[in-house]
Parts: C-alpha cells; sequence; structure tokens
C-alpha cells in the first residue's frame, strides 16, 4: 500500500469509566479500549443540535456509552422508514459509513462504486456480519425516492441503507463521525469502517484500491476486541 491512495487511522477512543467521557483517539498500533468511539476532531465545528433533543443521551441507566457519544437523532432511510442513528443503525453492528449527495458527478460515484464493488466480495455476508451505511450532506434534494433510485445505481443489497432526514440531524450524525461540513461540495472522501461492539474503528481513502478496502473492512469486522487480546 502506498501513502498515496490508501491512509489508515485506527480511531480509539477509551471511555472512562468513572465519568463516562471520551478520551482522545489513539494512533494506529495501539489498542483500542472497549465500548469505544469516533471522536470529532477538537477543532472541527459543531452543527446546530437537533431542536427535537434527540441527540441528548437518556438517564445514565438506560444508556451505553457509546450511545451517550453518537447520540440517537432520527434518521430516514430510501425506503422511507424512519430510523435511530445509534439504536437501528450502528448498535451491535460493524458498518461502513461514507458521505455523499446524489447530483454529485466527481468523486460520489467512484466512492459509492467502491462501495458496491466491496459488497460484491462480502456478498451475502453484508447485511449479517458487516452493513454499509451512505448519509446524503444534501437533504433538501436527496428524498428518500431519489435516494432509491441512486442506491439501485450501484446495486445496493438488502444490508446497505441511504439516509437521509432533517438536515440538524443528519448533520449532528456526521459530526460524531468526524464528516459534519457547511457546504455539501466540501464533503470527505473516506470510509468510516467501525465494529460497534469491539470499539474498533478505522478510517480509510474511499477511492483506494478495492482489495486494499476490503483488507480493512475484514480486519474490522474480524477485531475480537478485549475477548480476543486475553486467548
Amino acid at each position: 500500500m502506498t501513502r498515496q491512495v490508501f491512509i489508515i487511522f485506527v480511531l480509539a477512543v477509551v471511555v472512562a469509566s468513572t465519568n463516562n467521557c471520551l478520551a482522545q483517539a489513539q494512533v494506529e498500533g495501539q489498542a483500542p479500549g472497549q465500548n469505544s468511539t469516533p471522536q470529532a476532531k477538537p477543532a472541527q465545528k459543531a452543527p446546530p443540535a437537533p431542536h427535537d433533543h434527540s441527540h441528548m443521551a437518556k438517564t445514565p441507566k438506560e444508556s451505553s456509552p457509546a450511545e451517550k457519544y453518537f447520540t440517537d437523532v432520527e434518521l430516514i432511510n430510501q425506503d422511507g422508514k424512519k430510523v435511530r442513528f445509534y439504536s437501528d443503525v450502528l448498535k451491535g453492528k460493524t458498518v461502513v459509513v461514507n458521505a455523499f449527495f446524489t447530483t454529485c458527478t466527481s468523486v460520489c460515484p467512484p466512492m459509492n462504486r467502491n462501495m458496491e464493488k466491496i459488497q460484491e466480495v462480502f456478498g451475502d455476508r453484508v447485511g449479517r456480519e458487516v452493513f454499509f451505511v451512505s448519509i446524503t450532506v444534501d437533504p433538501a434534494v436527496d428524498t428518500p425516492v431519489r435516494m432509491k433510485e441512486y442506491a439501485q445505481k450501484f446495486h445496493a443489497g438488502p444490508g446497505w441503507v441511504f439516509l437521509t432526514g432533517k438536515k440538524e440531524n443528519l448533520d449532528w450524525a456526521l459530526y460524531k463521525l468526524g464528516q459534519y461540513v457547511e457546504s455539501k461540495d466540501d464533503h470527505k472522501t473516506i470510509f468510516i469502517i467501525g465494529n460497534e461492539q469491539t470499539g474498533l474503528w478505522k478510517k480509510a481513502f474511499g477511492m483506494a484500491n478495492v482489495a486494499e478496502l476490503v483488507q480493512v473492512v475484514e480486519s474490522v469486522v474480524n477485531d475480537k476486541g478485549d475477548a480476543g487480546k486475553s486467548k
């Protein structure tokens, strides 16, 4: 792999047991903390908080550290169904996440083509062992109907969800993934690959060689977390 085409960042954030706060993301090669989550860059400007307060955690007894971090904003998938960002999209899953918009003609088609090729490699494991999540940065245009048509262009299967919804909710979800941008044209060409159960999160260049991307996704799918280290 070359630095020019492929960069991996392990985003492992340790959740402190005393105060459930998130620590700094660890560098590549360090062991991820249990229940760790990807931390937005400190310099990143936060979007306005959702008006419905769905970004707020429930009571401490009801929320896991991961839910407190990611929050549970309401989004809408390509079938028009309302889903919760943490409870329905991330919880207990290994996910590959990217940001896009349907009228993008530059980086979005090749990124989603790579998602399609990764989907082909994983076959029927998609929807069981790994899930794909594409989040629009242009909800005013990207309605569920439009996104469903777009998903069909890339032969998206049952394990690949396209998400739209209220802009404030989408912005908040993207912010928690370190992917929030104020202008849709500035969205990032990065795949976020995470195992919510073990807390291992990685970033990869979305237009890298597919074989290299598959290798990273496989490593996150197969991660055993602390259980694997104890053996």
